[in-house]
């Protein structure tokens, strides 16, 4: 299964692109690019962003002088398997907000992106490369879930 917040970190997509990622980076044709991956993830509920690999501290989003979207203060964390960034997705899943509907027990209440970030090795400020992955916030629609109380349907908004 690969929804909600119980689900099985190693099958889902995160996982897959992060075995993905590293098969390539062990391939010969990659390995003289020297690079090193780096993990970031955080949510966003209710309009506010938070760092989930930082005990959830909140963030601030700006765009920058080149008009880049920059989070401030994410902390990126440096990864050397694909088992380090299953490790990392199951410390995040686990402070991700949560609640609980009459649709689905374990459902996600907030937006959550999973950066998975290439940088060369000898200059670690060179970005090479960056996937966004984002598992949008659970979608019980009021019409199909009357017994939702309000500030769920406000979240799911």
């Amino acid at each position: 299964e690969f929804t909600g917040k119980q689900q099985n970190c190693s099958k889902g997509i995160y996982a897959l692109a992060a075995r993905d990622i590293f098969t390539y980076l062990n391939h010969r044709m990659y390995t003289n690019l020297n690079l090193s991956v780096y993990v970031s993830f955080f949510e966003i509920y209710n309009g506010k962003v938070y760092d989930l690999l930082n005990k959830k501290t909140k963030l601030r989003v700006l765009e920058d002088d080149r008009q880049q979207v920059q989070v401030v203060g994410l902390e990126e964390v440096l990864v050397s398997s694909a088992e380090d960034v299953i490790k990392i997705i199951k410390i995040g899943s686990a402070c991700r907000t949560s609640g609980q509907t009459s649709a689905n027990a374990y459902s996600s209440r907030s937006h959550a992106i999973l950066q998975i970030i290439l940088r060369q090795n000898d200059r670690a400020t060179t970005l090479h490369g960056k996937f966004s992955l984002v598992d949008l916030a659970g979608n019980e629609r009021g019409t199909d879930v009357s017994s939702n109380d309000r500030s769920t349907l406000v979240e799911t908004a």
